[in-house]
């Protein structure tokens, strides 16, 4: 199944709300240290309601953590500097979806270990910056589930 991975989140709500996503899609959620909240901030609580229980949540501490413990995940980074649409590529069941913080995305060494192969991009209007996280979590992740013909969903 597919992983969404938050690279050090902060925004409470938007983490609340893709934690509300992985609960009803059954992908996996990694959150990588640091964040910008706590785990347990009524915000974040309010937009994921109480679909924590129901969520495949996993924390790390760094990036490398993430990678060691899971070797076999393909790392596919959501970023307005790829050139790839993520609707271009094709999904694998062990794929990663990382995403980057709300306020200044993905670090350029982590793209660039990734690779721009593996970076991806929604398209949008070429005023835009970005999407909200959560919105681009959903959007990605709904491609990746399509592909794979919605495993286990009903």
């Amino acid at each position: 199944m597919l992983s969404i991975v938050l690279y050090q989140p902060e925004i409470p709500p938007n983490t609340g709300n893709i934690i509300r996503l992985c609960a009803n899609t059954g992908c996996s959620l990694h959150l990588i240290e640091p964040l910008g909240f706590e785990l347990d901030d009524k915000r974040m609580r309010r937009a994921g309601l109480d679909y924590r229980e129901f969520a495949n949540i996993t924390l790390y501490p760094d990036l490398p953590a993430f990678r060691q413990q899971h070797p076999q995940s393909r790392l596919l980074a959501i970023t307005t500097k790829g050139q790839i649409g993520y609707h271009q590529v094709q999904y694998r069941d062990d794929d990663a979806l990382l995403f980057g913080p709300e306020t200044r995305g993905l670090p350029q060494e982590i793209l660039e270990e990734i690779g721009p192969k593996a970076c991806l991009r929604i398209p949008m209007m070429p005023e835009s910056r970005s999407l909200n996280l959560s919105n681009a979590a959903a959007l990605v992740a709904y491609e990746g589930l399509r592909q794979l013909a919605f495993p286990d969903l009903d």
